[in-house]
């Protein structure tokens, strides 16, 4: 393992003291599941209003991970996988569950144990000839940040496909920074 990764890794681990006044109660910053932002916490879910139910996260996504206009997460509820998006529900944090959740056996009130991570590519994971263009455009670099990985994972492999032709490496980095300034999701 080079020193690089090294230090990349432990600048990625999320440190959060045990004496937090969160509404959860995060587990020990000892977890292996801390590594690369991965948040791990026990809290009570809430009615969520038309048969959903709301689940707080008891974080600052901002502060933890990194400012995003929105933060599409992955990860655990009581060990099953899930997919969310982190909203803003009667001035709390959190995501909300369907119906479909609530037929599974979980009910609103109940205490559940709740793995997070950022889902898809990060910044800190990008090359760093990529990471350099959308720091340069902030209007670029925020609509990226604000993508489904989905999106966010079709443009690097678009820019990947050029390894070899360094040239146009360059070309489709700046054509990706004009089509995310311009607000379009994917490469037409």
């Amino acid at each position: 393992m080079t020193s690089a990764i090294r230090a990349a890794r432990q600048t990625a681990i999320t440190r959060i003291p045990r004496d937090t006044p969160f509404i959860g109660v995060p587990r020990s910053v000892s977890s292996p599941c801390q590594y690369r932002g991965v948040q791990e916490y026990t809290v009570q879910s809430r009615p969520g209003g038309r048969g959903r139910m709301f689940v707080p996260v008891p974080f600052d996504p901002d502060e933890v991970w990194a400012p995003k206009p929105v933060h599409h997460v992955t990860g655990t509820l009581n060990g099953m996988g899930i997919r969310a998006v982190i909203t803003e529900h009667e001035g709390q944090r959190g995501f909300l569950l369907g119906p479909a959740w609530l037929r599974c056996g979980l009910e609103p009130g109940a205490q559940v144990s709740v793995v997070l991570k950022p889902e898809g590519p990060q910044r800190a994971d990008l090359a760093e000839d990529v990471a350099e263009a959308l720091e340069a455009s902030p209007a670029a670099g925020a609509f990226f940040d604000s993508l489904a990985q989905f999106y966010r994972r079709g443009y690097l492999r678009w820019i990947d496909a050029t390894k070899r032709r360094p040239e146009v490496r360059a070309q489709r980095i700046a054509e990706m920074v004009r089509l995310l300034e311009a607000g379009v999701k994917q490469r037409p």
